[in-house]
C-alpha cells in the first residue's frame, strides 16, 4: 500500500514560473516530483496546497505525494534538500492518512506582502518587497483593509478569468504592521483566493495610502465588481504564502 507523505517546502519563487507545472518554463511542482522521483525511482505527482504565481514566494507551502517508497521520512528529506537547488527546501515530511488532499482540504490560507516605504530603495529587500518612495497612511491603508473582513465577491479584485464564475470569498483576518526599516507588512487570511486578489488588494490599498482613495471609496470598490476601478496589480517579489490551515 502507497503511503501519503505530507512535506512542507520553501521557497524563493523569483527563478520559477510559479508551483504549477508548466510545459517549457521551470516550476516548483515540477522541480520536486523530478528530485522526489530521483530518490524514489518511481514516478512522483504532487499536489500542492495553492499555485502561487510566476515569482512569488513560500514560506510554508504545504504539498503531498503518495509514495511505495519505505525511506524513513527524515533520511527523505535530507536525500530530496541534497538535490534541490539553494532556493529551495523542504522543511518537513510527515506521514499523513491516505485520505489526506493537501488542496481540497484546506480550511485557510494566509499570505503576507511587504511594501519597503522608504526614499531610498532598499539593496538588501529589492526581491522580497516593493518599493514605494512615496510616504504612506498607513492608518488610512489599515482601515480599509479591515473592511474587507467577512464574506464578499472579490470581482473588483480578480484576474479576468472566464472560467471562473464564483467569486464570492471569505476574509477571516487582516493586519497591517509597520516593521522595522521602513518595511510595511500586510496579512490577508481567508477561505479561498482568487488569482492576484491578494496583489490587486493591496496595489487599491496603496492609492488608499497615497490619498487617491477614500476608505469608502476602497468599498465601494467591492460593491461595484469591476476590476477596472482597483488599483493596479502589485509586483509578485513582495508576496509570500505564510501559512496554510488544516
Amino acid at each position: 500500500m502507497k503511503r501519503n507523505l505530507k512535506m512542507i517546502v520553501e521557497y524563493n519563487g523569483a527563478g520559477y514560473h510559479g508551483w504549477q507545472r508548466q510545459k517549457n518554463a521551470a516550476s516548483i511542482q515540477q522541480l520536486l516530483e523530478e528530485k522526489i522521483g530521483i530518490i524514489t525511482r518511481e514516478e512522483i505527482k504532487i499536489v500542492g496546497a495553492g499555485r502561487t504565481d510566476t515569482g512569488v514566494h513560500a514560506i510554508n507551502q504545504v504539498a503531498n505525494f503518495k509514495t511505495e517508497s519505505k525511506i524513513e521520512e527524515t533520511r527523505l528529506r535530507h536525500g530530496i534538500n541534497s538535490l534541490l537547488p539553494k532556493d529551495v527546501a523542504v522543511k518537513h515530511i510527515l506521514e499523513v492518512e491516505g485520505v489526506f488532499h493537501a488542496r481540497y482540504d484546506v480550511k485557510s490560507k494566509i499570505y503576507l506582502y511587504q511594501i519597503y516605504n522608504e526614499p531610498i530603495r532598499s539593496v538588501m529587500y529589492k526581491d522580497y518587497s516593493w518599493f514605494i518612495r512615496q510616504p504612506l497612511d498607513t492608518e488610512r491603508m489599515r482601515a480599509a483593509l479591515i473592511l474587507l473582513k467577512g464574506t464578499h465577491d472579490f470581482s473588483s479584485f480578480s484576474a479576468a478569468d472566464k472560467d471562473i464564475t464564483n467569486r464570492v470569498r471569505t476574509v477571516m483576518d487582516v493586519n497591517l504592521i509597520n516593521a522595522r526599516c521602513g518595511m510595511i507588512k500586510i496579512y490577508i487570511e481567508a477561505e479561498g483566493f482568487l488569482r492576484y486578489m491578494v496583489r490587486n488588494i493591496v496595489g487599491t490599498l496603496v492609492d488608499v495610502g497615497m490619498g487617491k482613495l477614500s476608505t469608502t471609496e476602497f468599498m465601494n470598490l467591492i460593491a461595484m465588481k469591476d476590476r477596472r476601478l482597483a488599483g493596479v496589480k502589485a509586483p509578485p517579489q513582495g508576496l509570500f504564502l505564510m501559512e496554510v490551515k488544516y
